[in-house]
């Protein structure tokens, strides 16, 4: 082993004690990072082949770094219902650009997602959450599923206001027994058309004989302006038949439903079955005395499964990866379904500034599986998974580096040492 063998070995330390160092220091440096991966160094010997019996050919050794992409993180509680974590294996997939024929995608395990000005899901990066769109009942909208080009980005405001057709109607309320045969009764109820406007509608009750009533229907106007006429009613008269204790007896027709059409507003015709209760029972309609100078119908409680226009107020997100917007009016709509990327070997992801990850030869192609699916994690809503840097091990790693660089300079001075020695004896 020559003088010259011995400095080129340290040298090698020196150089992959310092690459150590490097992976170190950016680990420390993305403690904190959403979503971080941690990297440790891995070390192999460099050998020679000049080793003999009477002299001995010194190698060195060469450091690389070797990727922990596929170690879980632990997952927290946050306060906002944007951010996402991903318990188990796969990738977020995200998209330089709203167009697809100039996006470039890429992976990510950081969840810290919000919503642009344009109403878009992005990272602390600007890079665009993908998703399959859905149609509104949660059905995936798009053939092939394991392509790409079958995601588009996330808008929030894909579903920019609903407004739900009134097409069930309970009515709860007691006819006056004491009434007369031939006396009407008048009640009011509010339905909405297609495009949520508010209509009211009149029922009116007559009394036919003893425990029989006659319902028939006026034609609907505008709540708002009640002198406009907004639509044709038909449907009545249902004929109405009490129980000797005042509990329902029959409707006919059974179940009784209210027709409109030719709506002013240019809302489709409405089809609106009634619930009057169920025979034998006061849960519904029923008829007893007043006990009043002047009988009325007394009513209990209206209910319809109509609303008006409601605008967008939040989206939520379950482990499912189901993305759902809700409205002011109280309603709901399904509107994308995130998808996530699995790899055969994550590992060998190519890093990328921005939390990201590219697709390499190393790490396979990628399978796209909703949460939960071929072995795809689940996602934890209002969570996000912290980076995998244990700053104690970080520590103590930088320790053994620094101990063996400095092993590794006192070889580079003792052997300086050596030669000058070495020149001295010459000299």
């Amino acid at each position: 082993m020559s003088l010259s063998g011995a400095i080129n070995t340290a040298v090698s330390g020196l150089a992959a004690q310092s690459y150590a160092l490097g992976v170190i220091s950016d680990n420390i440096a993305n403690a904190s990072t959403v979503g971080y991966k941690s990297s440790y160094t891995s070390f192999s010997s460099l050998v020679t082949n000049s080793t003999t019996s009477s002299s001995y050919g010194s190698g060195g050794v060469k450091a690389s770094d070797v990727a922990g992409v596929s170690q879980q993180g632990l997952i927290s509680s946050t306060q906002s219902i944007l951010d996402l974590a991903i318990d188990g294996n796969g990738m977020f997939i995200v998209s330089s650009s709203l167009d697809a024929s100039d996006a470039t995608y890429a992976f990510t395990r950081a969840g810290d997602f919000s919503v642009n000005d344009e109403g878009y899901l992005v990272n602390s990066s600007g890079m665009y959450l993908m998703g399959y769109p859905t149609d509104s009942d949660g059905s995936i909208s798009v053939g092939a599923t394991n392509s790409l080009s079958a995601l588009e980005p996330i808008d929030v405001y894909a579903a920019s206001g609903v407004a739900v057709a009134t097409s069930e109607l309970s009515l709860e309320a007691n006819l006056p027994a004491d009434a007369d045969i031939g006396d009407t009764f008048t009640t009011s109820v509010e339905i909405f058309d297609s495009l949520g406007v508010s209509q009211t509608v009149d029922m009116n009750w007559e009394k036919t004989a003893a425990n029989e009533w006659d319902l028939t229907y006026s034609d609907p106007v505008n709540t708002l302006d009640p002198s406009v006429t907004s639509g044709t009613a038909s449907g009545g008269p249902v004929s109405i038949v009490f129980n000797d204790d005042g509990t329902l007896a029959s409707t006919t027709p059974n179940p009784p439903v209210l027709d409109v059409t030719g709506w002013t507003s240019g809302a489709g015709d409405s089809s609106i079955t009634l619930d009057l209760g169920t025979a034998g029972e006061a849960n519904g309609l029923s008829q007893a005395a007043s006990n009043e100078e002047e009988p009325s119908v007394d009513l209990g409680s209206i209910s319809q499964n109509g609303t008006s226009y409601g605008s967008f107020s939040y989206v939520d997100i379950n482990s499912e990866g189901a993305i759902t917007a809700y409205f002011d009016n109280g309603q709901s709509q399904s509107i994308y379904q995130l998808s996530l990327a699995t790899f055969a070997n994550p590992d060998g992801l190519i890093a990328e500034s921005g939390n990201l990850f590219r697709q390499s030869s190393s790490s396979g192609d990628f399978i796209l599986s909703t949460p939960g699916d071929n072995g795809a994690g689940v996602i934890s809503p209002s969570s996000l998974e912290e980076s995998t840097v244990d700053i104690a091990s970080e520590f103590s790693r930088m320790i053994v580096a620094q101990q063996a660089y400095s092993a590794a300079s006192t070889v580079v001075t003792t052997a300086d040492e050596m030669i000058n020695t070495l020149i001295s004896a010459v000299r």
